[in-house]
Order: C-alpha cells, then structure tokens, then sequence
C-alpha cells in the first residue's frame, strides 16, 4: 500500500474509533426514541400500570421508590429488578428488603406488555422510568415527559448499596452531599423529598425519635407533641417490625404539597424529613411548596428529569433485558 494510502487508512481508522467513543460517551436521553421503534409504548406501559393501580394503591409509592433506589445506586438501569438465586443482589441489601413487591410486580407486567408489542426493544430502565411517571399521575401528581434511551446494566450486587441511599436519620449537610454527587441542588433534593407525600415506613426507621433521642429528650423536640403522641400509639416500645405507618398523616393517597405543610407542622415522619425544615438553609423553599402546589410540582419535575439520568447506559453499553428480572446471559 502506497504512504498515502496507508495515511489515509489510519485517519479514517482514527476518526471511526473517535466516533465511536462519541456515540458512547456523549449519547444523550431524548423523549422520543421509541418513535419509529415501539411508537405505543407510552400508552402500552400506562396502561398496564393503570391495571395494577386498580389492584392496590400501594403501586403507586412501591414503583416511586423503586425508581429511586435504582437510580441513586449504579444509575437509572434497572440494576435493582434483578433477581439472584444466591440472594446476593441489589434488591437483597439490606436497605432494600423494604421494597414492596407490588413495585416490581408494576415494571414486570408493564415489560411484558411492552414485549408483546415490540419484542427486545423497549429497556427495563425506560419502562421503569415511565411507570414512575404514570403512578405520580395516577395519585393527582403532575404528567411529565420523560426521556428515554436507557439501557439494561450487568451489574445488580447487594455489597454496593450501603452508603449509596440516603438513611432517615440524615441531617442536612449529609443529605446535600449525597444529591450533589449525583448532580443534584439542594432544591432539587427537597421537591425529590416531596416523594414523602406518599407511602409508608415501619415503626423502626423512626422509633428512636420517640424513646430515645437524647438523654435529655427521649422524644424529639422538634415532633409536634400531638403528632409524637400518635405515632407512640401506632408504634409502641418493641412493636412488630411489620407493622407500617403513613409517610403523610393528612393525605397519605394523594400526591400534593401537604408533605411539606406538615413539615411546617412538626409532623416530618423522619428526622431526615423534619430537618428541611428546622434548618434555615433549606426552610424557605419548605416554606414556598407548602404554599404554592404548582411551583412544587415544577421543581419536582426538575428534579426527577435530571435523576432519570444518573448513570445511565446508552449506546453499546448494557444491554435491554428480555425480562426485567435476569440479565440476557
């Protein structure tokens, strides 16, 4: 081969491989990339959530916290559907046990709906990301648009979830350094934490601030005695485990911004929750959800686009699973 052919030969083979990385590295998420591939996907996976919500309303908080989990460990890629034999899993870690069943049950009917319609096509990833979407709608909340394009990941371990999931006894600067490192502000953590609105938590995420708070305060002065009252009721000393209490005592089944009215209230269920609002760094914005729905709904919109593209896998990376509960190998 002459030079300047063999020239030519190794910047065409440059540039191909630099192209490459581009179309992996830079891949962006976009609304519309079913169009041309599985253009009902949306309207197939809404519905299929839309049959399950008619069983239990517990679909619409399990599949929120189900997408959240996700994403705040390996990034949005269904990492978390994974089932392991060997019980070595993310979804077997410790802080995901609570997960309820009728998430996942949401994304595995909604899959095997969408593969139906278009087999190897549509992501567990995507299909998780717009049940989430369709269950904060089904309970009054907001109708967003949500970008799409996420692959399957390869990796689902339970050994790399501690410390990757905000805990209920968090404080402010905890809770802050957590959400920056997934690229999240400060207010977009606040409207995520709206999510609270909604749901349940067993009596031993919360015990100690009604027992054991302090030496000098076994109650946690900043619950509304009332409200600390009530929860000593439902949960007393060595309750059963089990036994479950609303995130939201006014409006437990509707998405709104009463969650932070009650913060106002002194009635935040965790220390986590609470502390939004007794912090003067974040109070104002607790202030201004709790008196303006929309400008809440807004933020929390925000915020749950820019987390649907944590860590994401485009391009070559991943893979779209067949069934959302085992990898394709």
């Amino acid at each position: 081969m002459a030079m300047g052919a063999l020239w030519r030969a190794l910047v065409l083979a440059v540039l191909l491989v630099a192209a490459t990385t581009v179309q992996r590295t830079d891949a962006q998420l976009v609304e519309n990339f079913y169009a041309s591939t599985c253009p009902n996907v949306e309207q197939i996976v809404t519905q299929a959530v839309q049959n399950k919500f008619d069983q239990t309303f517990v679909t619409v908080p399990a599949t929120l916290r189900l997408f959240f989990h996700d994403c705040f460990v390996e990034g949005c890629d269904a990492s978390v559907l994974i089932a392991s034999p060997n019980g070595d899993a993310e979804k077997d870690a410790k802080d995901n046990i609570s997960l309820a069943g009728d998430g996942f049950d949401t994304v595995i009917k909604a899959k095997q709906a969408v593969e139906s319609a278009c087999p190897g096509v549509v992501s567990c990833a995507d299909v998780l990301a717009l049940a989430t979407r369709d269950v904060v709608n089904l309970a009054g909340g907001p109708l967003y648009s949500v970008e799409l394009g996420r692959r399957d990941g390869l990796i689902s371990r339970a050994s790399r979830v501690a410390g990757n999931l905000p805990e209920p006894f968090f404080d402010l600067d905890q809770l802050v350094n957590m959400f920056a490192a997934h690229n999240l502000t400060l207010i977009d953590m606040i409207a995520l934490s709206g999510a609270h609105t909604l749901g349940f938590s067993h009596c031993d995420r919360f015990s100690n601030r009604l027992y054991s708070f302090s030496p000098s305060s076994p109650v946690d002065p900043s619950l509304d005695p009332g409200y600390a009252q009530q929860l000593m009721d439902a949960c007393p000393r060595n309750v059963d485990p089990s036994i479950a209490i609303d995130m939201d005592p006014i409006t437990p089944r509707t998405f709104d911004n009463v969650y932070y009215q009650n913060l106002i209230a002194g009635k935040g269920l965790f220390t986590a929750d609470q502390i939004l609002f007794t912090e003067s760094e974040s109070q104002p914005t607790v202030r201004s959800f709790a008196t303006n729905g929309a400008e809440f709904n807004a933020a929390f919109i925000n915020a749950m686009t820019k987390m649907g593209r944590i860590g994401v896998k485009t391009g070559n990376d991943g893979e779209i699973r067949i069934d959302c509960s085992a990898f394709n190998s």
